[in-house]
């Protein structure tokens, strides 16, 4: 399951400890103008080290990505768009490569695949949602074309020490997204959305528009009526009912868990069973934010993407055809 969604589709590949990571966008129409510079400054907010707290990564990256098909002059050729990201700083904790790291992939991974060491499990790194920051670059540039906005911010932060990590709840929300779009029943667009939030990695929740807090309404307070010009007066749906886009905003809350690598030792077992400790360090963040709210949005302009193209499947860059709406 190395690749997402139907007609806009990313395939990625590559590990933490590996000499780099890259992917393969299939599906991006012809003659979309292609802004290098505007996909590098993603993926340097997704590369930032330093938190305004002092509290950050020490893993130095520069992410620079390189493109190596799929493009001529300047501009998308309809192939499939090829890239690769170098990996500069790989370090591997040899003492915590034989320990299950807690609350991380290490026990999953030897059941499924058999893995013995952290390192095979470098393909669920964090790492990864660099190829996810450039293909959902490229899908905004898409989206772009057609006044349709992301956007992203951290909605709460749990405290936390200088020892410990934080949980997070990040907003997203998307503009212009016309009513219509979205599959029924099993393609329904929010669960496109919540399947690739959850995706992301730590990410343990996900609601959109009153979400859980639905659960506590009526429906006289929930229902978003309509005015005789069919506008809504709420948005209790969040932009989507029935899986479709009904032209609102749509508005999602997506729930992180706190990084279970810590700067302080923790009690666990190696991959015999035999307990031991994993070794504290600072080569992880102190929390997923603010470094995720451009996989947030990478990931959110997949889908829309996707279902644009579902919509329209037909349709060509904004260059050799008519605009849309």
């Amino acid at each position: 399951m190395n690749t997402f969604g139907e007609r806009f589709r990313l395939t990625d590949f590559g590990e933490t400890h590996g000499s780099c990571i890259g992917g393969v966008l299939d599906g991006c129409p012809a003659g979309l103008p292609m802004d290098v510079d505007f996909v590098q400054k993603e993926l340097d907010r997704r590369s930032l080290t330093v938190y305004n707290d002092g509290h950050g990564n020490t893993r130095r990256e520069p992410d620079h990505v390189q493109f190596i098909s799929g493009l001529y002059e300047g501009e998308t050729t309809g192939a499939p768009i090829a890239f690769l990201i170098d990996n500069k700083d790989v370090k591997i904790v040899e003492e915590n490569n034989f320990v299950l790291k807690p609350s991380h992939a290490s026990y999953v991974l030897k059941e499924k695949f058999g893995h013995y060491c952290n390192e095979q499990g470098g393909r669920f790194s964090a790492r990864q949602t660099a190829c996810r920051v450039v293909g959902g670059a490229i899908a905004k540039l898409l989206l772009q074309h057609y006044h349709i906005e992301i956007k992203s911010f951290t909605k709460e932060i749990a405290n936390a020490g200088n020892d410990d990590t934080a949980g997070a709840l990040v907003e997203c929300i998307i503009r212009n997204v016309p009513a219509g779009w979205g599959e029924p029943t099993y393609g329904g667009l929010d669960a496109r959305l919540a399947a690739a939030m959850l995706s992301i990695p730590a990410c343990k929740g996900f609601e959109i528009g009153e979400g859980f807090a639905a659960a506590h309404m009526t429906g006289s307070q929930y229902n978003d009526l309509q005015n005789t010009d069919f506008s809504f007066r709420t948005n209790h749906d969040g932009g989507i009912q029935a899986g479709i886009s009904n032209g609102q905003d749509i508005r999602f809350r997506v729930a992180f868990k706190p990084i279970p690598s810590l700067p302080i030792d923790q009690n666990t077992i190696d991959f015999q069973g035999n307990p031991t400790l994993y070794k504290g360090h600072s080569r992880n963040d102190k929390s997923v934010v603010p470094r995720v709210l451009p996989v947030v949005e990478a990931m959110a302009a997949l889908v829309i993407a996707d279902a644009m193209l579902l919509h329209f499947p037909n349709l060509k860059s904004e260059k050799c055809s008519k605009h849309l709406f």
